[in-house]
Order: structure tokens, then C-alpha cells, then sequence
């Protein structure tokens, strides 16, 4: 029996009605992604953000143990709470154990939208290819949805610590066209170039919505990637500096797979003072802005078509 999620009835009105809808993930609102009370402000922000921009907002989660595309504003709540990390590979585990609350990461959330057809997704950032992973073989499932769901995934690339190079070949060798929204360099996340030049710059949401239109692989998605404002990103220089170390911190006391993020993120956190929190809320809020824009755009040209 296939994965089928419960729509709400909003966004499966918008669905049927061909109205534009962006997917939002859970993991960032829950205490397993922000800090409280930033969570719950990411979360109105970004709910508000893609309403504004013309688009119906679809949060993904798991709420005991029912697949959810879309909740309710009383349900903001449990969103925000504590709760468990749910990747693509575990939403059967959490529907079989009927989990309170499983908060969707990038892969949990594209296979939700996907199979609620929705085309257009919006997180933070994308997992990638860790350092190392030529011997530990750690590779983010991000990579791997975003290579078999159709949609649309907008982010502000990903995390710095991440072997951006090779996250880079592995997405072409998936065969997912990466696009920079108006800008010529993958963004890594809190700052708004990787060093690395973006295969393919776009200057429109037309023009987003032209390249899902006319890719090669059709159960492939689209990989686009908008740099954090300037005014928000930070110090390029300062962050190197504390992503080194701790890498090095994390090496030395053996953290390992799904737990180096949140390692890593806390010591930028600690060593920034705090102000990587309202970057990771700037550049979240301004992703869901790109991705109603694209959303609309979307259906502007199937109705063209």
C-alpha cells in the first residue's frame, strides 16, 4: 500500500482547484531544529511569508502516527514541540509505531508533497556529502529525494561544514539541474557564496518553472538555490574559523552521521553570539518568499500549456 498522507482540506481545495501550494518541512519549527521561542517565530513567519506571495503553505509532519500534508493553526503548537527526526527511510517506521510526532526533515517532506502532488518545496538547507565520506560513506537522503521527487526545492544551499564540491557532483550525477536564484555562487547556508560557481544562474520565477517544465528526467527535481539577504549573512571569515574547529571537536570525540549537524550548528551558534539564530530565521522566511513566487509561476504556465 502506497504512501498516502492526510491532505487538509485547505490544500487539497488548492490542489483541486489548480492554485499554487509550497510544502514546508517540520524539523526547523520543532526544538529539534530552532531554539524556543525562535521556532514558533520561523514558523509564522514562514506560514505568513508564503501567503503573502500568493501560494497556500502545506507543513509536512507526522502527528500520531498519520502523515500529515498541511495542519491546522491550533496545531502549531505540537509542530513546535519535542519531537522525533523523520527522514523519508523512517516515515513507515512512524506511521507502523504510531509516533506522537515525527517532524519531517528535506526527504520526509519531499515525499510527503510529491505524493500529495504538490510541486514546490522550501527548507533552510540541504544535507549533502559529508568530509570524509570516501571512508564513512555519509550521505545525506536530501540528495537522494531530491533526485527521484518532482519538485522544486528551494534553500539556501547547504550547510558549510557539508563537502560542497561533492555535493555538488553528486547532484549531477543524479541528473538535478542546480539553479542560483540571481546570483552566480552556491550560497552555503549563513553566507551567501560556497566559493563554488552554480551550474546554471535564473533571473525569474518563469524561469524556474520553464526548467521544471522541460527537464530531461521527469520523476527527477529541481534544486534551487537562494543566497541568504546580505544584510543577515554572516562573516565569512569567522565562520570558517569555528567550523574548523569544530569538525575537529567532533572528530576527536567520535560524533559521527545525522549527529554532526546539530553538533556543529550549536558550536556556530555558541561562537556567534547568538546571531546565527536570526540568520537561519532570515534565510528561511526569505526562501519560502522565492518559493511562492516560483509556486505561482508554476501554475501560471501549465494554464499556458
Amino acid at each position: 500500500m502506497p504512501l498516502t498522507p492526510l491532505v487538509h482540506p485547505e490544500v487539497a481545495d488548492a490542489l483541486a482547484a489548480g492554485a499554487p501550494v509550497v510544502a514546508l518541512e517540520s524539523t526547523i519549527f520543532s526544538t529539534l531544529g530552532l531554539p524556543r521561542p525562535a521556532n514558533r517565530d520561523a514558523l509564522e513567519r514562514c506560514v505568513a511569508t508564503v501567503r503573502a506571495g500568493g501560494a497556500i503553505p502545506a507543513v509536512t509532519a507526522v502527528l500520531d502516527g498519520v502523515p500529515r500534508v498541511g495542519v491546522d493553526a491550533g496545531e502549531h503548537d505540537r509542530v513546535c514541540g519535542t519531537a522525533i527526526k523523520a527522514a523519508e527511510r523512517d516515515l513507515g517506521v512512524a506511521v507502523a509505531a504510531a509516533w506522537p510526532y515525527g517532524a519531517t526533515t528535506v526527504s520526509a517532506s519531499l515525499a510527503l508533497a510529491d505524493a500529495a502532488s504538490i510541486r514546490v518545496f522550501s527548507t533552510g538547507g540541504i544535507g549533502g556529502v559529508h568530509r570524509g565520506a570516501e571512508v564513512t560513506g555519509d550521505v545525506s537522503a536530501d540528495l537522494d529525494a531530491i533526485a527521484h521527487h518532482p519538485l522544486v526545492t528551494v534553500c539556501a544551499g547547504a550547510k558549510a561544514f557539508l563537502d560542497l564540491p561533492r555535493t555538488l557532483e553528486h547532484l549531477e550525477m543524479a541528473g538535478v539541474p542546480v539553479l542560483g536564484w540571481r546570483h552566480d555562487w552556491f550560497p552555503a547556508f549563513y553566507t551567501r557564496s560556497s566559493g563554488l560557481p552554480v551550474p546554471h544562474r535564473v533571473d525569474s520565477a518563469g524561469a524556474v518553472a520553464a526548467v521544471l517544465a522541460h527537464r530531461a528526467r521527469h520523476h527527477t527535481g529541481v534544486l534551487l538555490t537562494v543566497p541568504i539577504p546580505e544584510e543577515d549573512a554572516l562573516d565569512t571569515a569567522a565562520l570558517d574559523h569555528v567550523l574548523v574547529a569544530a569538525l575537529a571537536d567532533a572528530e576527536a570525540s567520535s560524533i559521527t552521521g545525522a549527529a554532526v549537524t546539530p553538533f556543529v550548528l550549536g558550536r556556530i551558534g555558541e561562537a556567534t553570539a547568538g546571531s546565527s539564530v536570526p540568520a537561519n530565521l532570515a534565510l528561511a522566511e526569505n526562501n519560502c518568499r522565492v518559493a511562492a513566487e516560483v509556486a505561482v509561476a508554476i501554475v501560471a504556465g501549465e494554464g499556458q500549456r
